[in-house]
């Protein structure tokens, strides 16, 4: 795909601290630290790609490894709120701005440009990536609540999203369900205007975001559209130590 490379520009926000896995970004998969693999793959893709952190030692590793670090705020509350600091530090003209998730060590170079292909679409202010449910995976997969699913209007932009499963097949048996519908599984990477993003940081949070625990919903709730493409690809995010060596498990299975 060709995309214009100076259009977008991805920010990765990193914090040292965390309660599951203190330390995560500079953990190691195979040779590598697990922020230096997230930086290698969105640099497949774009120029433009920055770490954001308020850790010192995060910061001086990845300018150990020639990436470009910039120190934001340690009061954030959400990486949204980090990448739109360091977007106003960066000096970047880049119309789009792309949060890539820290924890995603092997995200695609295809699921990036599926994300910036979104803003083809004038109408695009956000733009995040889903992936179908697999029936093979079964209901379990369907109904974890840490497996946010999303509704979609038939020109491909979010009408909602949900730790319940939506939408509710009535009158179908559950054990049906994967067979009757594609459910849709969201994919935490995101894209904003540069203008949409310093505006969604100033929004108070609304009753629906607060009751799923997604902060995606108060776009929503404020009017913004989200365009979703999709991606048959399956990440590994890492949230625990149980995680990282599944991660490692993986990259072992790649390189045989």
């Amino acid at each position: 795909m060709n995309i214009d490379k100076k259009k977008f520009v991805a920010i990765i926000p990193a914090r040292f601290a965390s309660t599951r896995f203190p330390g995560k970004p500079l953990a190691k998969i195979g040779d590598m630290s697990m922020i230096q693999r997230v930086v290698r793959q969105a640099s497949l893709v774009l120029d433009e790609v920055y770490v954001a952190t308020d850790s010192d030692e995060i910061y001086n590793h990845v300018i150990s490894f020639g990436g470009k670090a910039i120190m934001t705020s340690s009061d954030h509350k959400s990486g949204t709120d980090r990448i739109a600091e360091a977007y106003v530090k960066s000096g970047s003209k880049a119309e789009v701005v792309i949060n890539v998730q820290g924890d995603e060590p092997f995200i695609a170079p295809s699921q990036i440009e599926e994300l910036c292909r979104q803003f083809d679409d004038a109408r695009t202010e956000i733009a995040t990536l889903v992936m179908p449910f697999r029936k093979e995976d079964g209901l379990a997969a369907l109904e974890n609540p840490n497996s946010p699913k999303v509704v979609l209007s038939p020109d491909s932009f979010a009408l909602y999203f949900s730790r319940s499963v939506i939408p509710y097949l009535r009158g179908t048996d559950k054990s049906e369900w994967l067979d009757k519908q594609v459910f849709y599984k969201h994919i935490g990477l995101y894209a904003y205007k540069s203008e949409v993003l310093a505006k969604v940081t100033k929004l108070p949070q609304t009753f629906n975001e607060k009751s799923e625990s997604l902060e995606q919903l108060r776009w929503l709730d404020n009017g913004y559209r989200i365009k979703v493409g999709l991606t048959n690809l399956q990440t590994i995010g890492i949230d625990t130590p149980e995680d990282l060596e599944k991660a490692n498990n993986f990259l072992k299975s790649l390189e045989k």
